[in-house]
């Protein structure tokens, strides 16, 4: 019973005895519908009126729509998923940072299902909700921080350690037997997701501390939270 109905979502092929996998229309079609749900929740968990609403939902889709460009500039892409991009993991974490952890984990996850119409890589359901809704979702922890000093930094960095830990996990259960002979499983996935994720974090990190950056970076916060109790 539960194949046929994956098999309605995904289409599976075997060549040269590997088999492949990829979304059906259906499939397209129900992720396209689940980002649209999401941005709908989005609009409406705040209870702060409609005008505040629409002023969440722009600035969750602009950040959306940032990461998604920014994710196209890659500096290296590795054969089981995952690349260096041009800060594109910032932009999901600095909503979670503007709103709070619940808008930024909404956007987290409608970001990780367009990251999955856009490049899939399916294997498992367990493994695309891992490495997709999950991960990025992970990215919104940023708006633990977000009345905390420090505050971009440090939720910066637990929103990407959050998406470390759901990749990890991912590598482990379902990747670890592409692990080189001789080398412990988990020191390969440990390795694997920290060689696209720790270099960009790092390159984040350096940017967002440069005094003109986080000023202006603070400056956009007030606008996008003006008259927003949260």
């Amino acid at each position: 019973m539960f194949q046929k109905l994956f098999d309605l979502f995904v289409l599976s092929s075997v060549k040269d005895g590997e088999t492949s996998y990829d979304l059906t229309t259906l499939g397209y079609g129900s992720v396209i519908l689940l980002i649209l749900l999401l941005l709908i929740v989005i609009s409406i968990i705040s209870g702060s009126g409609k005008k505040l609403s629409t002023k969440q939902l722009i600035f969750a889709s602009t950040g959306m729509a940032l990461a998604t460009v920014t994710s196209f500039i890659k500096f290296g892409h590795l054969p089981f998923g995952g690349s260096i991009t041009f800060f594109s993991m910032f932009f999901i974490c600095y909503i979670g940072y503007l709103y709070g952890p619940k808008i930024g984990l909404l956007t987290g996850m409608a970001y990780g299902l367009l990251q999955f119409l856009i490049d899939p890589y399916l294997y498992h359901p367990m493994q695309i909700l891992l490495d997709y809704p999950l991960a990025f979702g992970c990215l919104g922890l940023a708006g633990l921080f977000y009345k905390s000093k420090f505050g971009l930094l440090k939720g910066y960095l637990l929103g990407v350690f959050g998406r470390y830990v759901c990749h990890v996990i991912s590598g482990y259960v379902f990747f670890s037997s592409y692990a080189p002979k001789g080398m412990n499983p988990m020191l390969y996935t440990l390795s694997y997701n920290a060689t696209y994720i720790v270099p960009e974090a790092i390159a984040t990190v350096v940017l967002i501390s440069l005094p003109p950056v986080l000023t202006g970076l603070l400056y956009v916060k007030k606008l996008a939270t003006a008259n927003y109790n949260m």
